[in-house]
């Protein structure tokens, strides 16, 4: 899976700009490198999270439904602490 596009980074962005709840204190453009950084290194660990996941499952699952299994995994990782 390659990197967002430029146009899906600012989605990313906004997206999350409009969601939070809390007030943060950095600017935008300190945001938006927060996500480019994040979806960096999204792609430079995609090869390892793939071969974290044991057989049969990493040859099973699309690399779509891995990536939704580590969203639904972070997700609740952060909604309990």
């Amino acid at each position: 899976m390659a990197v967002l596009s430029d146009a899906d980074r600012v989605d990313v962005w906004t997206d999350w700009m409009r969601r939070n709840q809390g007030s943060v204190s950095i600017t935008k453009a300190d945001l938006r490198a927060a996500v480019d950084a994040a979806d960096a290194w999204a792609d430079s660990n995609a090869a390892s999270y793939n071969s974290a996941i044991p057989l049969p499952a990493r040859t099973a699952l699309t690399a779509q439904q891995k990536a939704r299994i580590l969203s639904f995994v972070i997700q609740r990782r952060f909604e309990r602490s």
